[in-house]
């Protein structure tokens, strides 16, 4: 399965638990539900995983944990909020970078339409330094 058929399935997930519980709930409801159908749907995935920094060649854990990483290249981060903020995409960001992995899913679940709270995120440059516009 290639990252685009992964962020594919996983978007499905995520439709299908927005589509039953809509939205109002707490973040840990979308997420141990999102489980519950990313296995149904044959993904693997592991929840709640460590992001340790690298500071100076010491590994340090500072308690990030990425909700998601689907089938160990996606980075699934779930959101119950008003808004989608610049800072919500720079974390997602930043544990891509840190896990070394190349694409997150931003999914805030409190929206009337789930597709208004999708953001696919992708690692940038390094010589770029300005986050991706919020959409």
């Amino acid at each position: 399965m290639n990252i685009d058929d992964v962020s594919e399935a996983t978007i499905g997930a995520a439709i299908e638990v927005h589509r039953l519980l809509g939205p109002g709930l707490l973040e840990k409801t979308y997420e141990r539900c999102l489980a519950v159908e990313l296995a149904d749907r044959g993904l693997g995935f592991r929840r709640q995983v460590r992001v340790p920094i690298d500071y100076k060649g010491t590994r340090i854990d500072c308690g990030y944990h990425m909700d998601f990483v689907v089938e160990d290249c996606l980075v699934v981060e779930i959101k119950a909020a008003a808004a989608i903020t610049p800072v919500y995409i720079a974390q997602v960001i930043t544990y891509l970078k840190l896990a070394d992995k190349p694409v997150g899913l931003l999914i805030n679940f409190n929206v009337r339409l789930l597709k208004d709270g999708l953001h696919r995120l992708t690692r940038r440059p390094a010589n770029e330094s300005r986050p991706p516009p919020v959409r």
